[in-house]
């Protein structure tokens, strides 16, 4: 009953220190709980399968505050995570060292049906995707104020970004070593966010307990 009382916390999005004064539990005994319940959340993230139909593909900067004097796509210092998302689907987001063509299109490779629209924007790093099979792909280009035009736009997946940001941005600082597992989590609780997702991490922990 306890153990459940504390899913149904995590569920809800409480912190450790206020899961640990509802329960009982110490909140050293909560935090680890907590990052083995989300090392599970990010092994079925990983399985997901392959996306299809019409998929958005962005990259977003996590981390602090732009470093004063260094400019450009991406900065100095923070976290680059690129993601793909199904349009009124699921998300799949990964951390990349950098967003060059090889590191982004190898991605899409894996993750992406070859038949797949592809929504971008006009980053270099998506140029060839048509010579490497994915022949239906369109581009919006911000640089030029172009945010969407008809069914070409990428606001799904920025949506994604904007969501990610805010409920990361309550932890006051991630610590580098378990970003990966904060971003998973985060990623699951968007791909479940139209069922009942206490179930849903019950059933998870059946099959695999912690």
């Amino acid at each position: 009953a306890k153990f459940r009382q504390l899913v149904r916390c995590f569920t809800l999005d409480f912190t450790a220190s206020s899961t640990a004064e509802l329960t009982g539990i110490s909140v050293r005994s909560v935090n680890t709980i907590y990052l083995k319940i989300r090392q599970r959340l990010a092994e079925s993230c990983e399985q997901n399968s392959p996306l299809q139909g019409a998929v958005e593909v962005d990259e977003s900067y996590f981390g602090a505050h732009r470093v004063r004097g260094k400019r450009g796509r991406g900065a100095y210092g923070k976290t680059i995570v690129f993601g793909l998302l199904k349009r009124h689907g699921k998300v799949y987001t990964e951390i990349v060292p950098d967003c060059s063509r090889a590191t982004l299109q190898g991605i899409i490779r894996g993750r992406v049906e070859p038949d797949t629209v592809i929504h971008s924007d006009g980053w270099r790093g998506y140029d060839g995707l048509v010579d490497i099979g994915f022949d239906k792909h369109f581009r919006v280009h911000h640089g030029e104020n172009e945010f969407a035009n008809g069914d070409r736009h990428i606001n799904g997946i920025e949506s994604f970004w904007s969501y990610a940001k805010r409920r990361l941005a309550k932890f006051n600082g991630i610590p580098k070593h378990t970003f990966y597992l904060h971003l998973k989590e985060t990623e699951f609780r968007f791909n479940h966010r139209t069922v009942n997702m206490y179930l849903e991490i019950l059933k998870l922990l059946r099959n695999k307990p912690l």
